[in-house]
C-alpha cells in the first residue's frame, strides 16, 4: 500500500505554492507560482482580482502534477493556508463582486458606523475609544460600504481569502477559526464569531449571515468537488481539512509548541510569536490570535513591512549583486550576505527604526520609519546591515514585552520565512537577542505546519505533540558571539529603545502637517 502524503496549498503574499509532504515532515515535491496580479490603482492601495488567486492555485497544482512521481491516489488530504487579512466579497451566486483588498492596502474609511451610547461610555472608561476608531477606519467593510454602497448592498458573503479558497474547493462556506485575522466581528479569545451584543457588530456593516461557518483547525470541512477536481487535478472526494493562517502554520511548522521558544518570522511581515494556552495580550486590548493548535494562542508582535524592506533594498540598490549572481550561477542571497559582512556590527553608528507602516498602540498610528547617524563613511552596505539590525531590535523589543506580559522567560528563538535563508541575518539575530538562534530543517514552514494540522485532523498523527516530534527538527543553530552581543546590547538599550520616544513628537507633527 502506498504511504500517505499531504497536499498543502500555501497562498502567501508573494507566491502560491503547492507542497507535498510525507509524515516525517519531508517536502517531497513542490511547485511555486509568483503572484504578479496585484494592482495599485491609487498609491497606498493594493488589490487583486479574486479569480486570479484561484487560477494561481490551479496552476500551482497542475505544475506539481507535471513534476512529481507521487501518485495522486496517495494524497490523504488537502489543507489550505493563506496570507492574512485579505478579504473577498461574493454575491448570492458565489461570484466575486470586486477585487480583493490585500492586507497591505492602506485605504481608510472616513464615515464610520455609530456605536450605541452605552458602548461609547464603556469604551471611553477603559481608554479604548481611540483603538476602536482605528479599528473602524481600517475595516475594509466600512470603506466598501462608504465608497461602493452598491457593491456592499449586493454582498451576500464577506470572507477571508482562506474561506474563499475553501469555498472554491468544496462549494461550502466554511473556514477555520485559526484563519480569522482581520477587521471582522471575531472573538479572538473564544475562537468564534462575536456574541450578538458585542460592539464589533455596531462598528461594521457586517451581518452574521455574511460570514462562513467556523470550525477548529484540523476539522474535515468537506471533499474536493467535481468542479474543483477538474480545475486543479486534485482527485474528486479528497478530504479538505481546515487549516490556519500562514503565520500560525509557520509557528507550528517551526516546532514552536511551548512558550519558552519564540518563533521569529522573517517574511513580508516580520513577527515574533510564542504559543501558549493562556490568553495573553502583549499590548493591552490587542488580542493574541488563535494558534493552529486548537485551545492555544499566538502572542504576536508584528513589524508590518518586515523583510519587505530587504526586498525593497535589493530592488533599489542590489542590481549589481543580482547580475553577478546570474553570471556566476550562485544565489543572490550569498552575495548580499557578503555585503552585510563587509560592515562591522552596529553599522558604524547607522541605526534604523523599521516602522514603515503605522501601528495601533506600540507603535502608534503616527509612527514613521527613521534612519539616524548618517556620516560620509556610510555606504549601501551600511544601510543594508542597518535594516537587518533594526528589524532584529524591533523584534527583540516585542519579545521583551511578551516576556513581561506573560511572565514566561524565552530561552531560544527559532527563525523561519524567506529571511531565515540568510546566514548573516541569522547571526545578527543571535547576537541582538543574545540567544541561540535556530533554523528549522526546511524553509517551507508555513506549508509544513498546515500539513501537520491535516495529519492530526485525519488521524495520521495522534496529536500535535507527536506531529511536532515526528515532522519537525532543527537545522543549523547560530550561537551568540559574546563581543558582538555586548555591542548590540549597548546600542539597543542606549539608542534604539529611546528612538521612538524621542521621535514621536516629530511623527505627530508630520502627520498633522501632511495628513
Amino acid at each position: 500500500m502506498t504511504k500517505p502524503y499531504l497536499l498543502a496549498i500555501d497562498n502567501g503574499t508573494q507566491s502560491v505554492r503547492a507542497l507535498l509532504f510525507d509524515l516525517q515532515g519531508n517536502l517531497v515535491s513542490k511547485s511555486q507560482i509568483p503572484l504578479s496580479h496585484y494592482k495599485q490603482p491609487t498609491p497606498g492601495w493594493m488589490e487583486s482580482d479574486s479569480q486570479a488567486f484561484w487560477d494561481s492555485v490551479c496552476q500551482a497544482c497542475h505544475t506539481l502534477w507535471a513534476n512529481t512521481s507521487i501518485p495522486k491516489s496517495a494524497i490523504a488530504g488537502v489543507v489550505i493556508t493563506t496570507q492574512r487579512g485579505t478579504t473577498v466579497n461574493l454575491d448570492k451566486d458565489g461570484l466575486a463582486l470586486r477585487p480583493s483588498m490585500i492586507w497591505l492596502d492602506q485605504r481608510r474609511a472616513d464615515v464610520l458606523p455609530k456605536l450605541s451610547w452605552w458602548w461609547k461610555a464603556a469604551l471611553r472608561c477603559i481608554g479604548m475609544l481611540g483603538t476602536i476608531d482605528y479599528f473602524q477606519r481600517e475595516a475594509e467593510a466600512n470603506w466598501i460600504a462608504q465608497h461602493q454602497p452598491e457593491i456592499w448592498a449586493k454582498t451576500d458573503k464577506f470572507l477571508m481569502l482562506s474561506g474563499y479558497l475553501n469555498f472554491r474547493m468544496t462549494g461550502r462556506y466554511v473556514d477555520s477559526a485559526a484563519s480569522q485575522v482581520g477587521y471582522i466581528p471575531f472573538d479572538y479569545k473564544r475562537g468564534r464569531w462575536a456574541s450578538a451584543l458585542d460592539w464589533k457588530w455596531q462598528a461594521m456593516p457586517i451581518t452574521a449571515a455574511m460570514l462562513p461557518e467556523l470550525v477548529q483547525a484540523g476539522t474535515v470541512i468537506g471533499q474536493i468537488s467535481a468542479q474543483a477536481a477538474a480545475e486543479t487535478g486534485i482527485p474528486v472526494g479528497t478530504p479538505l481539512v481546515a487549516g490556519a493562517a500562514d503565520k500560525a502554520c509557520e509557528i507550528l511548522g517551526a516546532g514552536c509548541l511551548t512558550p519558552e521558544v519564540a518563533c521569529l518570522s522573517y517574511g513580508t511581515a516580520a513577527t515574533v510569536n510564542t504559543t501558549t494556552r493562556r490568553y495573553v495580550e502583549v499590548t493591552r486590548f490587542i488580542p493574541p490570535y488563535q494558534a493552529a493548535v486548537p485551545g492555544h494562542y499566538n502572542t504576536e508582535v508584528q513589524i508590518t513591512r518586515g523583510f519587505w524592506m530587504v526586498n525593497w533594498f535589493k530592488e533599489q540598490f542590489g542590481l549589481l549583486e543580482q547580475q553577478i549572481a546570474s553570471q556566476q550561477g550562485v544565489s543572490p542571497e550569498s552575495l548580499f550576505d557578503a555585503l552585510v559582512n563587509s560592515v562591522p556590527p552596529g553599522a558604524q553608528g547607522l541605526m534604523l527604526q523599521p516602522f514603515w507602516n503605522p501601528g495601533i498602540k506600540v507603535p502608534g498610528p503616527e509612527a514613521r520609519g527613521a534612519v539616524i547617524g548618517f556620516g560620509d563613511s556610510h555606504t549601501r552596505a551600511h544601510l543594508y546591515r542597518a535594516i537587518l539590525e533594526g528589524l532584529a531590535y524591533a523584534l527583540r523589543e516585542g519579545m521583551e514585552r511578551t516576556q513581561k506580559r506573560s511572565g514566561q522567560a524565552i530561552q531560544r528563538v527559532r527563525v523561519s520565512g524567506g529571511g531565515s535563508q540568510s546566514d548573516a541575518a541569522m547571526q545578527i539575530t543571535a547576537n541582538v537577542f543574545n540567544l541561540p538562534c535556530e533554523r528549522p530543517h526546511l524553509y517551507e514552514t508555513s506549508g509544513l505546519g498546515a500539513a501537520m494540522v491535516a495529519a492530526v485532523g485525519l488521524g495520521l498523527q495522534p496529536d500535535f505533540e507527536s506531529a511536532v516530534r515526528h515532522m519537525t527538527r532543527i537545522g543549523q543553530v547560530f550561537m551568540p558571539e559574546p563581543v558582538h552581543a555586548k555591542t548590540y546590547e549597548k546600542l539597543y538599550k542606549r539608542v534604539y529603545c529611546r528612538m521612538y520616544q524621542q521621535l514621536q513628537p516629530l511623527y505627530h507633527e508630520l502627520k498633522h502637517l501632511t495628513g
